[in-house]
């Protein structure tokens, strides 16, 4: 396992300074000096620091890229950022900390540059590039224009003053670093067991298709430049075709030993430990999905956060507007399937749906399992009570109506010592990156780029779902880009791609504006099977559904994060993004 060293960042750069620079430098006896850069052991030091900046489980839960940010989830006290009411705050670490980490990047390659052997320190170098990359895509997506920086510069650089460079640069820039991480990163079956987790060529190319795709498709429905736009979607079709074409990953599920899950694995990578997890007893070495992860085990660097817990049956709320997104197994939507069952019953509305409804949300009246109610033979028979086990049927009535299992242990562990990797970047978004960015470059798609790519996501948990094809779209009135839409938004839940989805298509407004609501409940088993109360203090709307919030607030200043006021003061040029005061 990789070990994270991490280095102190200090809030004030010098005593003539009486803030934090934009740019938040650190000392450079604090990141290593000249006598840092004396062999190849401390240039990986160095860079093994990086691997502690990218998404994990807290980032996940209430970062800028987090669902809980989106309309997929809520909570009794609905996010700030969700209703779109959050203000100028004073400081950010997302920008002062990114700019850290930039810094970082500068300081490793500066050095690198009169390295005498520049073959020992090659990979680290390219690590440098990535994470360059990684620290301004944030940067992009969270406040759209920044200032380039290449140096280490100090306090008396006249770049501390500098006007942010425009979002068209700044991609530009993101994709000739990953362009040079992809030639210096050693290849994924060339990482040793040693540095299992590092970042690889693929994982590169991978994560070029992501801000490829994202700044193209922003280009595009943002009426920005057309040619960038093209052309920034022409690499990321090409990265992720590289990535598929490499043959180093497939979806877990449909090859090897994962494959004894059926239906059921992605719902259990998502929880794989190398301790029992999951009924065919596989561990991690199992899972050839997660392309770039962030580590964790039981016994060194657990997950932290009492996950299982927060996550399952808790304090965050399934809205139905996600809900109605899964498809009926005849692959069409509800609107316009026969298998729909309705909302009647308190789990009708699961029924010929999507398998990965029923493994990411919880079934009224099932069965299932948590950390303290644990799996204790795996063998779903003797595993349920009265037959001895743990499983506890779930009977719904509070919140939406709707809640979520994703990212929930099944086996007994003390709250927070959960073992299971973050996926930082997996195959699965890979193959729709793809499907994605040649519909938007070509206002088409094959069906045999669907094949290799939608279509496979789609039937890991559906194998006889029909295929999303051009003539299953135009037979059935569907429309091509909702349906690939649909598709990553359904398998992506909780990864924390859907706000950042929702900005780059330029329907975050209309979509964020829309009242959050929860289950049918008027004139359905609900009305008369709430918990302990019968009624729920939820206003209803006119269909009787739940209103969990319908006071949101969002507008397009809402598209990108407000600059913080302290950087403001420090240097005028950085301009506030519009709509913010």
């Amino acid at each position: 396992m990789k070990i994270h060293f991490k280095y102190s960042l200090l809030a004030i750069v010098a005593a003539s300074l009486s803030l934090q620079s934009c740019l938040d430098l650190d000392p450079q006896d604090q990141l290593g000096g000249d006598k840092m850069w004396a062999n190849a052991t401390e240039y990986k030091q160095f860079a093994n620091n990086f691997y502690g900046w990218t998404r994990d489980f807290g980032s996940n839960d209430n970062g800028p890229h987090s669902d809980s940010r989106s309309d997929l989830v809520t909570f009794a006290t609905p996010n700030e950022y969700s209703k779109g009411t959050n203000t100028v705050p004073t400081g950010d670490g997302n920008y002062t900390n990114n700019y850290a980490h930039i810094r970082r990047c500068n300081l490793l390659l500066q050095n690198a540059a009169n390295y005498s052997k520049p073959a020992e320190i090659t990979e680290y170098v390219g690590d440098a590039y990535f994470f360059r990359a990684y620290a301004y895509f944030e940067l992009l997506q969270i406040y759209g224009d920044a200032i380039i920086v290449t140096d280490p510069i100090d306090v008396t650089s006249g770049q501390l003053q500098a006007k942010r460079n425009d979002r068209k640069d700044v991609a530009r820039f993101i994709t000739q670093d990953l362009t040079k991480a992809i030639e210096l990163l050693p290849a994924y079956a060339d990482i040793p067991a040693a540095d299992d987790g590092h970042v690889s060529k693929e994982a590169a190319e991978a994560f070029l298709s992501r801000v490829a795709l994202y700044e193209g498709t922003w280009q595009k429905f943002h009426n920005g430049d057309a040619t960038l736009a093209d052309s920034l979607l022409n690499v990321s079709a090409k990265a992720a075709k590289t990535v598929i074409d490499g043959k180093q990953f497939y979806l877990y599920g449909t090859q090897g030993a994962s494959v004894a899950l059926g239906d059921s694995a992605q719902k259990y990578m998502f929880i794989l430990e190398n301790e029992k997890s999951n009924p065919a007893g596989l561990q991690k070495e199992s899972n050839h999905e997660y392309i770039f992860r962030r580590l964790h085990d039981t016994n060194l660097s657990t997950v932290g956060l009492n996950i299982t817990h927060g996550y399952v049956d808790n304090v965050m709320w399934v809205t139905r507007n996600f809900a109605n997104l899964y498809l009926c197994q005849d692959g069409l939507p509800i609107s316009k399937s026969k298998e729909f069952k309705g909302y009647a019953k308190r789990n009708s509305e699961f029924q010929n749906r999507d398998n990965r409804m029923k493994y990411s949300l919880l079934v009224p009246g099932q069965y299932l399992w948590t950390n303290d109610n644990p799996h204790t033979t795996w063998d779903w028979k003797k595993d349920i009570k009265p037959n001895g086990g743990n499983g506890v049927i779930y009977v719904d009535g509070h919140g939406s109506g709707y809640n979520n299992q994703k990212w929930g242990s099944e086996r007994a562990m003390t709250d927070a010592l959960e073992g299971y990797d973050y996926p930082v970047i997996r195959y699965a978004e890979v193959l729709l990156n793809y499907a994605e960015a040649v519909y938007e470059r070509d206002g088409r798609i094959s069906d045999a780029d669907l094949d290799i790519s939608l279509n496979l996501v789609r039937r890991r948990a559906n194998p006889n779902m029909p295929k999303l094809s051009n003539a299953f779209v135009s037979s059935n009135g569907l429309d091509m880009r909702e349906e690939i839409r649909r598709e990553r938004t359904v398998e992506l839940y909780l990864e924390g791609f859907r706000i950042d989805d929702l900005k780059r298509w330029n329907t975050a407004v209309q979509t964020m504006n829309q009242p959050l609501l929860g289950v049918k409940y008027t004139g359905t088993e609900f009305q008369s099977n709430w918990g302990s109360a019968n009624q729920p203090s939820q206003l209803k709307d006119s269909e009787g559904c739940l209103i969990m919030d319908d006071k949101r607030q969002w507008s397009d200043k809402n598209l990108l994060y407000p600059i913080p006021s302290d950087q403001l003061q420090l240097n005028p040029n950085l301009e506030q993004n519009p709509g913010w005061k």
